[in-house]
């Protein structure tokens, strides 16, 4: 199953008696509007008891086309890592 915006505006609208639909849309959209940003700052996203999204910087690379054989160089570029937090991986790991 994949969890998308809605699912996750949908849960905290439920979760919580006070809030309105719409607001618990925008909360959703907000957090991850805010995670986006650093992320693309560069800098790292630490959240307690989930885990951290790390931006690392790779190196350029040689590649191969596997179809034709040829040789390039793949240009050197960012990508963003997940580490799971000990709770969460254990959690994870007892159901």
């Amino acid at each position: 199953m994949t969890l998308t915006k809605a699912d996750l505006a949908e849960a905290v609208y439920k979760e919580h008696e006070t809030i309105t639909k719409r607001d618990a849309v925008r909360a959703v959209e907000s957090f991850l509007r805010l995670s986006k940003n650093i992320l693309i700052a560069g800098d790292d996203l630490l959240i307690s008891g989930f885990g951290k999204f790390n931006v690392k910087n790779k190196k350029p690379r040689k590649g191969r086309n596997p179809q034709t054989g040829e040789d390039f160089i793949l240009d050197a570029r960012q990508v963003v890592t997940f580490h799971p937090s000990g709770l969460l991986r254990t959690k994870v790991n007892e159901s």
